[in-house]
């Protein structure tokens, strides 16, 4: 009998054993074509060897005996011999109208078998998969390469096909369905729409498993999907119990992918690859010892649920493999989280992240917006219609919108044809679809042709529930997101209520009763046209701004959207008056939270260009400010029928005097770009190719600007001004540069720089020290790779090979970075790297590095403090004295490592028991302790520039290494005070752009919980009857003894009242973020070449978040009572925090546990409140955000809890419910000792 809840229930205990290659196998047999005859088909026409399916029916016995072996050498799971059993791949031998047959007795041959083994050992159950191969059909793409849009299949073909293998399979007694060998998504979707059918019209289906191949090193499937899009594409799959990889690869190609799908996936992950690569004659050499010996690592590092073999192996391998994962843990899928960001696909991911700010939805790929694209659909001139969409996403769609609606078409065939051509190509098809049709039939014919993730648009309540569900069910079967209109039975919402109450029924019944997620939704509030004539059209503008703003503060996680255009119908014909309505509806549209618009890509100006007595106009008509608005708007516009002239601003510089090369070292040393393209293209008529231009002129002035700042006669700020002049003046120069390498390399020669890749790791999203570091080692002529954040290691190690890297750079601001880095320094001594490691960010240390890094790598391993001393670090391991050098830090970290290892033994630590009978114990006296003003969890979303005024400055000079008190740095005579001001002068230009054309934006959530301290434990209530607890932090405690004996050794619950205590007590919690905005403004800066303002901008960001804590923290000891004895204080006592009430952050020495962040998340719900989430370390994103505890009890202060002992750490994985190994990886900083398993000591 089947046993799916038993094959569930196995995979919470062990990693479970898949078997080895069928056609391996059988192939080994050598059989004839006599035996795939039989008796029963010894008439039939043409060959049938090679049908190996059919065997089930001809040689029941050479299938029996195969799974028996698998069986036997330890496989828990086997695999039916129905790979190619679709009608689609039986065409080839005419046995199309045996597929059931086939699948019913294959299925039957290996639960006999299973059925046999599982009786022999009722402890261990065998379990059957219903094998379903991808077919030989390419529902993405075309046979025919002189017609891209053709397709040998249609997928209704398809899916009718799995239908029938899947009732075959099920009627035998397989316990699971195993699509497997996917190489095309949509074939694969399919299969997913069958399984959806059989399970509607048999009330269940099977559990389903899913195993995707990647086709080689790219990371793609064959149909063009990266892992992360195949994944975000097929989520929705019904009944899903595992995802994972098989075929193509060998599994040390496939390890990168395993370890990405381990991190992707909150499901069971499987494996199982080839025997190697083939060789030069078809077959595989990769031993069962030496496949074992690489799986058996991935299931040691706990990316494995599920392993076993695909082509080439034998019941050798997977024996080898079973006895090698025996003793392995399982992966623990609860550790998974699964993403709650809005994502869709198409051959490549579009995440909506908290501050990805606005997406753009090409719209001129509709046949009713754009007369000229209506014309070549008609015309049936796809080729050209195709270039459409290409000019919409070159023009920067992040989405392009498909409307074929026309009278005189066939919609439902012309959005057929035109998907297909457009999956041709790979730049547009990049980027995910929105199929816009008020004709359901069109759309459904659009989602057949999507293997990524797309986007429906729209449906609506206008036909009542029934029909709403009707579709949204299908949408969802298909697994696109759906935009919902205001529409209801009763027509049209034009006004705030109306829209809310559309938008409640619409969210309760896709979410609550059809399981849609909130991210996969998008409310289209309707933008409708003003300055109509018609006085009830003059608010709409203004009503649809008020609705977003009520939208989004009710339903967080949905995104807004809407067409754009629509606003300014009103003056077709006169582009610049619709340009500019279009740009300051926008403006204000985002600011109330519009996500996304559908707007021609190409023809967005810029608000700030816009006209200022036209801007004024305009907004008049939009923001409903006056009655006469429209009037005014009229008649203003006929004087904006052609476009405006510019006017360029002159100015009188007298170093342009001074010969070229002495203005390039001007221009260098002063950070002036003004001129710099200017003067590149007076350069490149002087000097012999453009090498000779940056090797001579450009690097003369660098190497200037490096002297003056390792003199000290340079800042930071200045340096990175210099850089972005040097990237500009290199970006003019590119295109004669790439001339000149292919020259070079025709002649067999060519120069080489000192190359470096840098990476802020894994987890990890913070970089702005490593982009400075990367500005500095560039002034310093040094090519740098910068890959950014959250950077896996073999993506690291990979651009290193591609490269040829010199050096690699790490960095990290989180104590889980620390961790990671660990980790990539394995891999590179795994992959046999010997170049230098550099090792870098705030959570750093030389010591850290010495004791726990550099043993991992045979390499040198160096630290760096900061970014001054690094192009000396990376000179002095270039030079010739290079062997010195290396040798010194390796002296001084073994100087490090013994100081550490004899420090372990000599801390004097107070055993657990005994500090917690010194925990502090603090008076609870009643007349102290107030309730807050509510209980639960409110959002935060002040005006930034209240915020801005609570900045504490000093960190932000820290940040561009100018050290010093403010605002007394500023008051200096010297050369750091001149550079000081100069900074500040250009922080405060910043800020007032961010503050006035809403750059950033302001988020936050916080709450208050009844608490109750319990030991060391504190315990949130579900509300005021404490009765059902609703969470609780484990808290841990100082265990270093100190001088005097008496003074208590501290746990922030000691700040909490404890049930003795008889009172009331609270804690509250908050997230926040200033970093909404800031991604699209960093990347359009780095896209300038203007890398000084990018990390201004993102200092900033961060500045305004600790500023952002500040205000919300006054705002909480308000509504918590106490607050309002404290009078007015000064920007230096809140700084300072002199004033009742702590707020320590998960991660930082009162609380050092990283992972306390998703319970304070959890607790407020902050990732749909505020956006923020966290990435698997637990870091935070977007950057510039603060998340934390209060604590009301007067003598509550920040402290830190130190080196810990085991007795602790023993005691609080306890009361966490968590392995002992994954509390010390947590608290890896904090340990006063060596863990057991500890790879690195």
């Amino acid at each position: 009998m089947p046993s799916s809840t038993t094959l569930t229930d196995a995979l919470r205990e062990r990693i479970l054993i898949i078997d080895g290659a069928m056609a391996t196998q059988i192939q080994a047999a050598e059989l004839q074509e006599s035996d795939f005859r039989g008796t029963r088909f010894t008439d039939a026409p043409g060959s049938l060897q090679g049908c190996n399916d059919l065997l089930c029916l001809t040689r029941p016995q050479v299938i029996s005996d195969i799974h028996s072996a698998y069986l036997r050498a330890g496989a828990d799971i086997i695999a039916t011999n129905t790979f190619n059993a679709t009608p689609v791949s039986m065409e080839d031998y005419g046995l199309g109208r045996l597929v059931s047959e086939i699948n019913r007795e294959a299925a039957q041959l290996a639960r006999t078998v299973a059925d046999q083994f599982t009786a022999e050992n009722p402890d261990r159950p065998r379990f059957v998969a219903g094998a379903m191969g991808p077919t030989r059909a390419t529902l993405s793409l075309s046979p025919d390469v002189n017609d891209p849009g053709y397709r040998s299949h249609t997928f209704q073909e398809i899916a009718a096909g799995y239908y029938e293998q899947i009732e075959g399979l099920v009627d035998g007694g397989v316990d699971v369905l195993l699509a497997e060998t996917v190489f095309d998504t949509l074939t694969l979707k399919a299969c997913l729409w069958a399984v959806s059918e059989y399970a509607d019209r048999h009330g269940e289906a099977p559990p389903l498993m899913i195993s995707v191949t990647i086709t080689d090193r790219s990371g793609r499937t064959l149909s063009g999907q990266t892992l992360e899009s195949f994944w975000v594409s097929i989520e929705h799959a019904p009944g899903l119990i595992s995802v994972g990889l098989n075929c193509a690869l060998g599994p040390s190609q496939m390890r990168p992918y395993v370890e990405e799908l381990a991190q992707l996936a909150p499901l069971p992950v499987t494996c199982y690859p080839n025997a190697g690569l083939p060789n030069e004659f078809g077959g595989y050499d990769e031993t069962p010892e030496q496949m074992a010996d690489t799986l058996g690592e991935f299931a040691r590092q706990g990316w494995l649920n599920m392993v076993g073999g695909c082509c080439g192996t034998t019941p050798e391998h997977i024996g080898a493999i079973a006895t090698t994962v025996a003793e392995a843990t399982r992966r623990d899928v609860d550790l998974i989280q699964g993403s709650q960001l809005t994502r869709y696909s198409g051959l490549e991911t579009l995440s909506l992240r908290p501050d990805s700010n606005f997406t753009l939805v090409g719209e001129r790929t509709n046949v009713t917006g754009s007369r000229r694209f209506a014309r070549l659909i008609k015309s049936a001139d796809y080729e050209k219609a195709v270039e459409v969409a290409r000019q919409q996403v070159e023009g920067g769609a992040n989405i392009i919108d498909v409307n074929l609606d026309e009278g005189l078409l066939d919609s439902v065939k012309e959005m057929h044809t035109l998907l297909n051509r457009i999956a041709a190509e790979p730049d547009i098809a990049a980027v995910p679809v929105m199929i816009d049709s008020s004709n359901f039939a069109v759309i459904e014919a659009g989602l057949r042709c999507l293997q990524g993730k797309g986007i429906v648009n729209s449906i609506s309540l206008k036909e009542g529930e029934d029909a709403f569900r009707e579709q949204a069910r299908i949408i969802r079967r298909y697994g696109a997101a759906v935009v919902i209109m205001a529409f209801d039975e009763d027509g049209q919402a034009v006004d705030v209520e109306r829209r809310l109450q559309i938008y409640d029924r619409a969210f309760r019944i896709l979410v609550d009763e059809l399981g849609f997620s909130p991210e996969d939704l998008i409310f289209d509030p309707n933008i409708l046209t003003v300055a109509t004539g018609m006085e009830e059209h003059d608010n709409y503008a203004a009503d649809y701004i008020a609705s977003l703003r009520q939208l989004k503060q009710r339903f967080p996680r949905v995104k807004l959207s809407g067409g754009v255009s629509n606003i300014s119908f009103s003056f077709r014909g006169n582009d610049v008056v619709r340009e500019a309505m279009h740009s300051a509806f926008l403006y204000h549209a985002i600011r109330a939270g519009l996500d996304m618009g559908i707007v021609n890509a190409g023809q967005i100006i810029v608000y700030e260009d816009i006209d200022a007595d036209l801007l004024e106009h305009v907004e008049d008509v939009l923001l409903a400010r006056r009655t006469d608005a429209t009037e005014r708007l009229l008649t203003l516009a006929h004087r904006f029928r052609s476009e405006a002239g510019s006017q360029r601003a002159t100015q009188d510089d007298s170093w342009r005097e001074l010969p070229l090369e002495e203005r390039v070292k001007h221009a260098l040393l002063h950070g002036r770009t003004d001129f710099i393209e200017q003067d590149m293209e007076e350069a490149i008529g002087l000097y012999d190719g453009p090498l000779k231009i940056i090797e001579g002129p450009l690097m003369a002035g660098m190497s200037v600007v490096g002297d003056l700042f390792g003199e000290g006669k340079m800042f930071l700020p200045q340096v990175v001004k210099s850089a972005r002049v040097m990237k500009q003046a290199v970006a003019y120069l590119e295109p004669l540069m790439e001339q000149a390498r292919r020259e070079a390399a025709a002649r067999g020669d060519g120069g080489r720089r000192t190359q470096i890749v840098m990476a802020t790791v894994k987890g990890d999203v913070h970089d702005i020290g490593k982009n400075i570091v990367a500005v500095v080692l560039r002034c310093n002529g040094y090519d740098v790779t910068d890959l950014g954040v959250m950077v896996p290691s073999d993506r690291i190690l990979s651009a290193a090979r591609e490269c040829n890297a010199d050096l690699i750079g790490l960095s990290g601001l989180i104590t889980p970075s620390l961790e990671e880095m660990v980790h990539v320094a394995r891999e590179m001594e795994r992959q046999e790297f010997e170049i230098p490691l550099l090792i870098g960010g705030a959570t750093t240390s030389r010591r850290h590095t010495a004791v726990k890094i550099a043993p991992a790598y045979s390499g040198p391993t160096f630290h760096v403090s900061d970014a001054s001393r690094a192009p000396g670090v990376v000179s002095g391991l270039l030079s010739d004295k290079a062997a010195q050098v290396i040798d010194a830090n390796h002296q001084e970290q073994e100087r490090s490592r013994v100081s550490f290892a004899s420090g372990q033994k000599e801390q004097d630590l107070v055993p657990y028991g005994q500090a917690i009978e010194r925990r502090l114990r603090p008076a609870f006296d009643p007349e102290l302790f107030q309730e807050p003003d509510f209980i639960g969890s409110r959002q935060a979303t002040p005006e930034l520039s209240q915020v801005a005024e609570l900045i504490d400055w000093a960190p932000f000079f820290h940040v561009w290494e100018l050290r010093g008190a403010y605002p007394a740095i500023l008051e200096a005579d010297d050369d750091k005070g001149a550079q000081a001001r100069e900074l500040f002068a250009d922080a405060q230009r910043m800020l007032a752009q961010i503050l006035s054309k809403g750059w950033l934006q302001a988020r936050g959530t916080y709450g208050f919980f009844p608490a109750t301290a319990r030991g060391d434990d504190v315990v949130l209530w579900s509300d005021e009857t404490r009765e059902r607890e609703l969470m609780r932090y484990c808290f841990l405690r100082q265990q270093r003894r100190k001088r005097n004996d008496n003074a208590p050794l501290l746990s922030l619950a000691d700040f909490v009242a404890p049930a003795e205590a008889a009172i009331d007590d609270y804690l509250g919690a908050f997230a926040l973020t200033t970093g909404l905005g800031c991604e699209e403004h960093v990347a359009r800066l780095e896209a300038e070449h203007d890398d000084y303002s990018a990390i201004m901008l993102k200092a900033l960001a961060d500045r305004l978040a600790e500023a952002f804590a500040e205000y919300l923290h006054r705002q909480v000891r308000n509504e918590w009572g106490f607050g309002k004895q404290e009078g007015a204080l000064s920007l230096d006592d809140l700084i300072g925090a002199r004033y009742r009430s702590i707020r320590p952050a998960p991660g930082y020495p009162a609380c050092p546990n990283h992972d306390d962040k998703t319970r304070l998340f959890d607790s407020l719900d902050a990732t749909g409140a505020t956006g923020i989430r966290l990435t698997e370390t637990c870091a935070m994103l977007p950057a510039a955000s603060v998340c934390g505890l209060y604590f009301q009890h007067p003598e509550a202060r920040y402290f830190a809890v130190g080196n810990i002992d085991r007795d602790q750490v023993e005691a609080y994985a306890t009361r966490r419910g968590t392995p002992l190994q994954a509390a010390e990886r947590a608290l890896a900083p904090n340990l006063a000792y060596t863990p057991t398993d500890d790879r690195t000591g």
